[in-house]
């Protein structure tokens, strides 16, 4: 099989604009989550903004694929680069915005308002990367709701292993802090008052943040001929989802279960050789009960856990990608993030509470999205 190298990392979020200051940013335990009133209409919440007003999908993606390409030293074009970004809200913010302007004068609306909308098409995003970098070869936009940025990773692992490219920038991007999403989760009683504390006994629910993380994948066999830096090696991922509910996970975690054994199985590992999981850990009440749960019953217990969705916010789709490039990071580091937020344990997990040193060789890192997409993703130094 042939070996697939992370060799370049993009990433911005509300924790720091480049991937060096958001780690620093997380050794520290700091949190970029703060208390924002973006629509006059909507109560203040608390979200994980990287500016002080709602960033915009083509803005954040040229930017974190321009890092990414540079932390790589490659120079566009790269005709030959596959390109595999998603988002699971993608140009959403743009929808609201054209909605309102429909309804509010809907007998004057000429339909030269509605601009190019077709640039506003859910996979638009990822062929304005492939425009971006010269890239003419596999363009994928995956979509599948807060798995979305492990998927696509997944996704380029694949084209990759399978010989019909030897380089891909892969990743996902999120501008999801619009009305219709904010009210959406308020709706629902997803929503934290205060903060997000992951696996924390008084848990309050997700906190919508902004962000976006690329990655330049490459053959082994390109990466040593170039001479590139390495991050690490993606070994295998698992893939499932529960066909159970729009929105809870199913209780018992069968198809979470499934996606880490099928993980661990194409990676040649037993749950005794992760030395780190880097988890979801959304902070909700269901989501950490049922993580929990799984990752009891599946691994040795002393296993370091933790998410860091306390010092990025929730950043749906981009979450699992923001998670690969902390996993990566920590790998490169030996360096174990903490869990931001959490200060009383209600699950026997061993919760990393400070960053600390520690022999880390194998991660795991996990998504669970709405609907029941379950993802995992085994990585090596």
């Amino acid at each position: 099989m042939v070996k697939v190298y992370v060799t370049g990392i993009g990433l911005v979020s509300g924790l720091g604009g480049s991937l060096e200051d958001s780690w620093q940013n997380l050794l520290a335990g700091k949190s970029g989550i703060r208390l924002h009133q973006p629509f006059p209409e909507l109560t203040p919440f608390p979200l994980g903004l990287i500016g002080q007003q709602p960033s915009e999908l083509t803005m954040l993606t040229q930017m974190v694929v321009t890092s990414a390409l540079q932390d790589s030293g490659l120079v566009p074009p790269l005709a030959d680069c596959a390109v595999v970004i998603g988002s699971s809200r993608s140009y959403q913010a743009s929808w609201e915005i054209l909605a309102r302007q429909m309804y509010s004068d809907a007998k004057n609306f000429p339909v030269s308002s509605f601009g190019n909308w077709l640039d506003t098409l859910p996979h638009m995003n990822a062929i304005a990367a492939a425009r971006q970098i010269g890239a003419s070869g596999t363009v994928l936009a995956p979509m599948a709701a807060c798995a979305t940025g492990i998927w696509s990773i997944a996704q380029a692992a694949l084209l990759i292993q399978t010989g019909q490219c030897q380089q891909a920038i892969a990743g996902a991007v999120e501008a999801p802090i619009t009305p219709l999403t904010l009210a959406g989760f308020q709706q629902m009683g997803a929503l934290a008052k205060t903060g997000a504390y992951p696996f924390d006994l008084h848990r309050e629910g997700l906190v919508l943040g902004e962000g976006a993380a690329v990655f330049v994948l490459e053959s082994a066999e390109l990466a040593k001929q170039r001479q590139a830096k390495v991050y690490g090696e993606i070994l295998g991922f698992g893939l499932t989802n529960d066909a159970y509910h729009s929105n809870s996970p199913e209780p018992e975690g069968k198809s979470a279960i499934a996606a880490i054994k099928q993980c661990l199985e194409r990676s040649c590992l037993s749950p005794a050789d992760i030395d780190y999981i880097h988890a979801h850990g959304t902070a909700t009440q269901l989501n950490d009960q049922m993580e929990s749960m799984v990752i009891q019953r599946l691994f040795p217990q002393g296993v370091a856990v933790s998410s860091t969705k306390g010092s990025t916010g929730h950043t749906l789709g981009a979450s699992g990608a923001l998670g690969v490039a902390f996993s990566l990071m920590a790998l490169k580091h030996q360096i174990l993030p903490p869990c931001v937020g959490f200060q009383q344990p209600e699950f026997d997990l061993d919760i990393v509470t400070a960053a600390r040193l520690s022999k880390i060789r194998q991660v795991l890192c996990l998504s669970f999205g709405f609907g029941g997409q379950n993802v995992a993703i085994a990585l090596t130094r």
